[in-house]
């Protein structure tokens, strides 16, 4: 795979992070939300359907050759989301916090030397 073909994906995976993870700003703050806030207020469902895109995130990074000590951390951190995210109330707060799709993404980044300006170009 070109390096090109691969900073194309990894730019996708970058736009999933940021939608399920931070692409709402909540005014008067620094903090940020995203889907995956959002889902998490369905209890169970919710959770398990941001725990499924990130799986997706996971999958693309096996793909693209990310070494699977770093995988397993990714799924740690999908898991750790998951498990306190499904906690009524704590997991809601928890979830805009620890933001496992964006940590999950800068693992792949720092993987391949790729920087963040070189995924926010179009």
């Amino acid at each position: 795979m070109g390096g090109e073909q691969r900073l194309q994906r990894i730019r996708r995976l970058a736009r999933i992070a940021r939608l399920m993870d931070t692409a709402i700003g909540i005014p008067g703050t620094k903090l940020r939300l995203g889907a995956d806030s959002v889902f998490g207020l369905v209890p169970v469902i919710g959770d398990g359907a941001g725990a499924m895109i990130g799986l997706y995130i996971v999958n693309e990074a096996r793909r693209l050759g990310v070494p699977k000590e770093k995988l397993s951390r990714m799924v740690g951190n999908i898991a750790l989301d998951a498990c306190v995210g499904s906690v009524p109330l704590l997991g809601d707060v928890f979830d805009l916090y620890f933001k496992s799709h964006r940590r999950n993404v800068q693992i792949i980044l720092d993987h391949f030397g790729v920087m963040q300006e070189d995924i926010r170009r179009p």
